[in-house]
């Protein structure tokens, strides 16, 4: 099935955010801060509101309601009000009769600052005599989590073969194409109508109503069409629309705010830098006896979603592999650095570069092949995890799933042409890698987890459809649609699905965890059931009673008994002349979970899925460049709703990994951002794409619509850790941090721990 809005998007007619124009629109435009960390002595408005054309300046003092806010912890400032607390805060907002108008605004607008001591990496972040980033808290720790399995300080004092290692990521920025963007209109009766790009619209009313002191029901928050998101399109966009919807309120004429791209790097959360370290124990017959791990993330001055970043990893700490004694301990700091958030893995990324990176370092110590090491160790049926969750109601299937990618990879034979630091003749280094994961489905135990749809017949058969989990680019439409015309029997042209809007379809939380398809579709299919329930007196009477039910096909329903038939569309008429609705209002929840943070154990998540990747690698041994040649990634997925769409998302989870483990990396310097846009931002470009094979693996889930789970992130996760240990086994050495690159892959020469 092609995408529903693939069309509005190849031939520009797709409508974002900044393409809206309206009768008397001001344009917004936001004033920085200066620093990283400083008080905030004056904010003087009184020259800039001078200039013709400026309609309205805010700042912190103008809220309507409270100016603080969080989906987890509210501590984040719409507009900074006491202190700056990082470089990308804001101080106040312009809305005048143009763009140029409310730029000279902005330079007009004078500031005074007490600078304080910036906290610019966690280690200092975490010392007593620290500056508190937050007063009202008494240290600078965000979020802690923990597992606690067995004793592996035990296991260590006695075992012969004990390891250990330490790895450090870095902050990345999401890289969207399209730059935040909002309308907020004014309403005749007291309300506010947002326009934006957001992939959570529910979130963004929460923030709107929060700063403007109104109830939910009178802010109205429309998606727009979403240029790319991947975790990055929550807080920032929320704290936009509420300042927009500020400006409007007080102005009463439509505002427009749009940032440019060194304004949406300097402001937007970031993926949370990691610092991991790792120990672990192996026995004679290879087996992993003890594992343990500790470690920090930067969450910078806002907490975010970091508790649920330092979560994720430390329920799936041991990766697919089952081992007696686990010890895992996760936190969270507060610095003076960019804010970090929601980014496609939700923390896995890091981490799972770190325990992959380990698990073939363990093995080169201890004479293991890597993949017999990881074989010997994997997850099997039935098997407990470290938490203490029984792997049951589902395939396990990640056994199946390396054998797969080992074969369509050849590895055997490419294994063989590594060149362990030695260059050919071209002077050339080849190096193969692979890594695994298993990924718990949707929110699991952070969150709560259901959704609901609409799924509304109109009269002639036609459709029209909504979910509560949003369109972000990943073809969430398309599914949508596509189940339902599977449950209904009927051509997928015949349903539109409606934009996600916040007065027409209830919360269904947000859109992340890769939960799109398995929470939506869940409601999608409970509503269709509804449906057919609701069209029972009519098929009854025109079909004749079946007990096996009816068939619905190709755009009929027939009953399997008489032979009769009726067209959909006919159905459709038929209910309406009956003064019957069919209108189904559907939901899912997710099954039950559990998990006691005190003991650190419980089953996080009610299924999971299991991935590997494997890719090979060039490196000029000249110059250090690393040049991924080929990937083949395999993917239990458990059931493909659409399998060109699905294989889309593992191109690009592929692409964005290599971005990640090669050259993307957001710098700072005395806690400002250096890199504010594509020039020195480096994304891989179409050269840097690889050769790129995906075989899917099927084992339909009893919790999913279909038996389908998810894939957005678990692509994501694997290829830093695929990519280092390729780069090990061409040039000899390890690189530990992120981003892998020449200058590290030479440094790491003269290290001998890491050959």
């Amino acid at each position: 099935m092609k995408r529903c809005d693939g069309h509005e998007k190849v031939t520009g007619k797709a409508i974002y955010a900044d393409d809206m124009k309206l009768d008397q629109m001001l344009y917004a435009k936001q004033l920085y801060s200066e620093h990283p960390h400083a008080k905030i002595i004056q904010i003087d408005t009184t020259e800039a509101l001078k200039i013709p054309g400026v309609f309205s300046i805010i700042t912190a003092k103008d809220a309507m309601g409270t100016n603080i806010v969080g989906e987890v912890i509210r501590d984040h400032r719409i507009l900074a009000d006491d202190k700056v607390r990082y470089h990308g805060d804001v101080v106040a907002v312009v809305a005048a009769k143009n763009y140029t108008i409310a730029c000279k605004a902005v330079d007009a607008i004078q500031t005074t600052y007490e600078t304080l001591p910036a906290v610019l990496n966690p280690v200092d972040a975490l010392k007593p005599d620290a500056p508190l980033i937050h007063e009202d808290r008494k240290d600078n720790v965000t979020a802690t989590s923990k597992v606690r399995s067995g004793n592996p300080d035990k296991i260590f004092e006695e075992a012969k073969h004990v390891f250990d290692a330490d790895f450090q990521t870095q902050f990345i920025e999401h890289a969207y194409l399209e730059p935040e963007s909002c309308v907020a209109i004014k309403n005749p009766n007291n309300t506010i109508t947002i326009y934006g790009g957001m992939q959570h619209p529910f979130s963004t009313r929460r923030y709107v109503a929060c700063f403007l002191g109104l109830t939910l029901n009178k802010v109205r928050v429309i998606q727009t069409t979403l240029g790319g998101g991947f975790g990055g399109r929550d807080d920032t966009i929320s704290a936009l629309c509420a300042r927009t919807a500020l400006l409007a309120w007080r102005t009463e004429k439509p505002v427009k705010l749009t940032l440019t791209r060194e304004e949406s790097i300097r402001e937007s959360y970031k993926r949370h830098p990691f610092t991991i370290k790792l120990k672990m124990a192996v026995n004679d017959e290879k087996k992993i006896t003890a594992f343990k791990s500790s470690f920090v993330i930067d969450g910078g001055p806002y907490c975010s979603v970091s508790p649920y970043v330092v979560w994720r990893p430390t329920v799936q700490c041991t990766g697919p592999y089952k081992i007696p004694h686990v010890h895992c301990d996760g936190m969270a700091v507060y610095t003076n650095n960019t804010f970090s958030g929601a980014m496609r893995g939700f923390g896995t990324p890091q981490y799972n570069f770190a325990t992959e990176s380990f698990m073939d370092m363990v093995a080169h110590e201890r004479g293991i092949d890597p993949i017999t090491f990881r074989q010997k160790n994997l997850f099997l049926q039935n098997d407990k995890t470290h938490t203490g969750q029984t792997l049951a109601g589902h395939q396990v299937s990640i056994g199946a799933v390396v054998q797969k990618t080992l074969k369509e990879f050849d590895w055997d034979n490419k294994y063989k042409k590594i060149s362990k630091g030695q260059p050919n003749s071209d002077n050339k280094l080849y190096g193969v890698g692979l890594a695994c994961s298993y990924r718990g489905v949707s929110l699991g135990a952070e969150g709560a987890d259901f959704c609901s749809a609409i799924v509304n017949i109109q009269e002639d058969g036609s459709v029209l459809l909504e979910t509560g989990v949003s369109e972000n680019g990943q073809g969430s439409k398309t599914a949508m649609i596509r189940i339902l015309s599977i449950e209904l029997g009927i051509n997928p042209d015949s349903i539109i699905f409606m934009d996600t809007d916040t007065s027409s379809v209830p919360d269904g939380k947000s859109t992340v965890a890769s939960r799109g398809t398995l929470a939506g579709g869940n409601a999608v299919i409970d509503a269709a059931r509804q449906i057919k329930n609701t069209l029972l007196p009519v098929l009854e009477k025109k079909l004749g009673k079946s007990k096996q039910g009816y068939i619905f096909a190709k755009d009929k329903i027939i009953n399997p008994r008489t032979k009769k038939e009726l067209l959909f569309s006919q159905a459709a008429a038929l209910c309406y002349k009956n003064r019957i609705y069919p209108y189904a209002f559907g939901t899912w929840q997710g099954p039950k979970v559990n998990w006691d943070e005190e003991k650190g154990q419980g089953d996080p998540y009610f299924t999971y899925v299991y991935g590997c990747q494997a890719c090979d690698v060039e490196v000029n041994a000249k110059t250090g460049k690393v040049k991924v040649l080929s990937v083949v990634a395999t993917h239990d997925v458990g059931r493909a709703i659409n399998p060109e769409m699905l294989k889309g998302q593992i191109y690009g989870g592929i692409v964005m990994g290599i971005g990640q483990a090669l050259s993307e990396e957001i710098v700072h310097k005395d806690g400002k951002i250096q890199n504010l846009n594509f020039n020195s931002y480096k994304i891989p470009r179409s050269l840097d794409t690889p050769d790129m094979k995906v075989f899917l693996v099927e084992n339909p889930d009893p919790s999913g619509p279909f038996g389908a789970k998810s894939i957005g992130e678990p692509t994501n996760e694997l290829m830093a850790g695929t990519i280092g240990n390729a780069v090990f086994n061409a040039v000899g050495v390890r690189v530990t941090q992120l981003p892998i690159t020449p200058e590290k892959i030479f440094a790491s020469l003269n290290d001998p721990r890491l050959r």
